[in-house]
C-alpha cells in the first residue's frame, strides 16, 4: 500500500470514529423527566410503595428495594418471595437482583428460608466483594447480615404442590407459570435510575434450577448514561439473548425503549423456532428522559407505570 494512501485511509478511519463516537455522546445525553417507576406486570401496591420512597427524595435504589419487597411479602402472589410456588420437592427457592447508577450489583440464586432476597442482593452488592451468592452459601450471608430463617411454603402453595404431584407433569403455561416475576425500574429527583428483579422461578421447576431473573444483563441491566430493561417469562429463553443489555445497548444507538423491547423479543422467537407457541418473554424499559416501552411474544402480559400524575396500567402490543 502507498504510504499517501495509507495516510488517507486512516484519516478517514479515524473520521469514522470520531464521528462515532459524537454520535454516540449525542444519544446518550438524555435529560430527566421527574420521578418515574415502571414494573413487570399489575403490581399497584408495589410501584405506591416506590413512589412513595421517591416522594420522599429517596433513591431510585431505595425505591426499588421498597416496591420489590411489597411483592415478595404479597401472599397472594404464588410467583414471587413468600408463599411462591416450590420445586418438584417441594421447597420454594427464591432469586434475585439489584443494581443502582454506579453500575454496582448484588444478586442471590437459590436462596432458601429468606423472605426478602432483594434485600439480600442489595447487601451482597454493598457488604461483600462478590455479585453473586449462591444458595446455602448466600443463605449464612444472608443470616450474618441479620435476616432471620422464615417458612415460605403457605398453605396454598403446599396444598397447589400436592395438586401437582398428582400427576406430576411439568408444563410451563403461558402467563402462568410464566407470570414469575416482578421486574421494576426507577428514576428519583436528581435523575438516576436503578433496578431490581426478585422471583420464586418456575413453579415444580428442578431443584437446583435459576432463570435469567438474578443474572445481570438477562433479567435486568442499569446504565445510567442511557437507561435500564428488565424481563419476565421463560427464564431459559431469556438468558441465551442477554435480553435486558441487548435494550440498553440499543437505547444507547439511538432506538426508541419501544423498538428496543420489540427487537429483543423478536430475536429470542427467532431463537425458539417452532418451540416460541409454548413460552412467553416480555421486557420494559425506561430510558433517562422517561421515555418507556414493553413488549412480549404473546398477549396477557401488562406493566404498571407510576410517576408524579399517578399509575397505568399497559397492555402492550404482542408479536403473535
Amino acid at each position: 500500500m502507498k504510504r499517501r494512501t495509507f495516510f488517507s485511509l486512516s484519516a478517514m478511519g479515524s473520521a469514522s470514529l470520531l464521528f462515532a463516537k459524537s454520535k454516540m455522546n449525542t444519544v446518550r445525553q438524555y435529560q430527566g423527566s421527574g420521578i418515574k417507576v415502571i414494573a413487570t406486570w399489575n403490581v399497584p401496591n408495589a410501584v405506591d410503595s416506590a413512589l412513595e420512597q421517591l416522594n420522599q427524595s429517596a433513591s431510585a435504589l431505595d425505591a426499588i428495594e421498597a416496591g420489590c419487597r411489597v411483592e415478595e411479602s404479597d401472599l397472594s402472589n404464588s410467583s414471587v418471595g413468600k408463599g411462591g410456588l416450590p420445586d418438584r420437592e417441594g421447597r420454594v427457592t427464591l432469586d434475585a437482583c439489584i443494581m443502582d447508577a454506579q453500575g454496582n450489583a448484588g444478586s442471590v440464586v437459590f436462596l432458601e428460608e429468606i423472605e426478602h432476597p432483594i434485600s439480600v442482593a442489595r447487601k451482597v452488592m454493598e457488604n461483600s466483594p462478590h455479585v453473586i451468592l449462591a444458595g446455602e452459601g448466600a443463605q449464612q450471608f444472608a443470616l450474618e447480615q441479620g435476616f432471620e430463617k422464615t417458612n415460605l411454603l403457605t398453605e396454598s402453595s403446599k396444598a397447589a404442590w400436592e395438586k401437582w404431584l398428582e400427576t406430576a407433569q411439568y408444563k410451563p403455561i403461558i402467563n402462568i407459570e410464566n407470570h414469575d416475576t416482578i421486574g421494576m425500574l426507577a428514576i428519583d429527583n436528581a435523575g438516576n435510575i436503578s433496578g431490581g428483579c426478585t422471583t420464586s422461578g418456575l413453579a415444580y421447576k428442578m431443584r437446583g434450577r435459576v432463570g435469567d431473573s438474578p443474572i445481570i444483563g438477562s433479567g435486568l441491566f442499569i446504565d445510567n448514561e442511557v437507561g435500564g430493561a428488565t424481563a419476565t417469562g421463560m427464564g431459559e429463553e431469556i438468558l441465551k439473548s442477554v435480553g435486558s443489555f441487548l435494550i440498553v445497548e440499543l437505547m444507547r444507538q439511538g432506538m426508541h425503549p419501544q423498538e428496543a423491547c420489540e427487537e429483543a423479543v423478536r430475536r429470542i422467537a427467532k431463537k425458539g423456532g417452532d418451540r416460541v407457541k409454548d413460552f412467553q418473554a416480555g421486557f420494559v424499559a425506561l430510558r433517562k428522559d422517561g421515555e418507556t416501552g414493553g413488549f412480549a411474544i404473546h398477549p396477557g402480559f401488562n406493566y404498571t407505570i407510576g410517576d408524579s400524575k399517578g399509575k397505568t396500567l399497559l397492555t402492550p402490543s404482542t408479536l403473535f
